[in-house]
């Protein structure tokens, strides 16, 4: 600089090599070789923190930043980000941020602001290696230049997780609280059959016999519409047993797939009301144990029943007998 502190060369001339060692050369090397030193796994803990612990005032993060010294701190993290990025320039640049993580992560990480401790919570015990895999977060994350909403969306996309909290307990702690959504029916469609949360989402395949008292329902849609199923199975009452699945017709209305092979055709209104007329038969006519293939609810007040093969042969014989007979009085 001249007298009146002017630089006497331009910015982009400045050569950190040439200044690094007469100005921050002790402190830039010891950042360095925090950098370059293997960063320590985080510590998943099963159980929340405390209370008091959970909750970081501003004081304290405040405090972390702003305690004595914090300017040249800065100053000092500025220029030895120059300088490294420099020192790894080229080729050599992409393999240095793979080994370590971005600069600006190696260089908090050496000030105190790595991750010592990433608390997972969850109501429903999914696997924590499961959530941090998913949350992006690693041992070359930094908790300063750590983006909670990020990390938040990136969990939310894992089907199992309905909701996510991502907190920062500075300098060197992050809380993550997970609500998972929990399985509610299955849902077949096109041949595959995966285990779907409330509002329909497919949480899983269906790989056991462990979801198989769920609620069945098939066809497109049907997901979206499982509460809706869910309802007319508690208005069947005594007949719930005997109902296989519900397979959601054009988008509109129901079919009832029972345990013995017959379909109840239900209408798109007042399929409730029908399912208890069909209940109220079963009891006083067994009319579900009879040779029929169908029966059609759909008309107000009326039930059509479609035969069997054998049972509209069999009455087919059985009247064309009563017309013989009859015939035959008459002469």
């Amino acid at each position: 600089m001249d007298g009146g502190r002017r630089l006497l060369r331009s910015l982009t001339q400045f050569s950190w090599s040439a200044a690094l060692p007469a100005i921050v050369a002790p402190r830039a090397n010891q950042i360095v070789a925090a950098a370059q030193a293997k960063p320590r796994l985080p510590a998943v803990l099963r159980q929340p923190l405390p209370r008091a612990s959970r909750m970081a005032s501003p004081g304290r993060i405040l405090g972390a930043v702003a305690r004595p010294g914090a300017g040249l701190m800065l100053s000092l993290l500025l220029l030895a980000s120059a300088g490294m990025a420099g020192a790894v320039g080229g080729g050599r640049y992409d393999a240095f941020t793979q080994a370590n993580g971005p600069i600006s992560d190696v260089l908090a990480r050496a000030v105190g602001f790595g991750l010592s401790a990433v608390v997972i919570t969850s109501d429903n015990g999914m696997a924590n290696d499961v959530i941090l895999r998913a949350s992006g977060v690693t041992t070359h994350s930094s908790l300063l230049f750590l983006a909670p909403a990020d990390v938040r969306a990136r969990l939310k996309s894992v089907p199992l997780v309905k909701e996510a909290s991502v907190r920062k307990l500075y300098p060197d702690r992050l809380v993550i609280d997970i609500e998972e959504r929990q399985p509610f029916a299955l849902w077949q469609k096109d041949g595959e059959i995966a285990v779907i949360s409330a509002d329909g989402t497919p949480i899983d395949r269906m790989r056991d016999d462990r979801f198989a008292s769920l609620p069945f329902v098939v066809g497109d849609g049907a997901n979206l519409r499982a509460a809706e199923y869910a309802a007319l199975l508690e208005a069947a009452g005594e007949l719930r047993g005997k109902i296989r699945a519900g397979i959601l017709i054009s988008g509109r209305r129901w079919n009832l797939k029972m345990a013995n092979g017959v379909d109840v055709k239900l209408p798109e209104t007042g399929a409730l009301k029908s399912l208890a007329s069909l209940a109220q038969l079963e009891r006083e006519a067994h009319v579900l144990e009879k040779d029929v293939v169908s029966l059609d609810l759909r008309m107000p007040g009326r039930m059509i029943a479609r035969l069997t093969t054998d049972a509209l042969a069999s009455r087919a014989e059985t009247l064309a007998a009563r017309k013989q007979h009859g015939k035959a009085g008459q002469t």
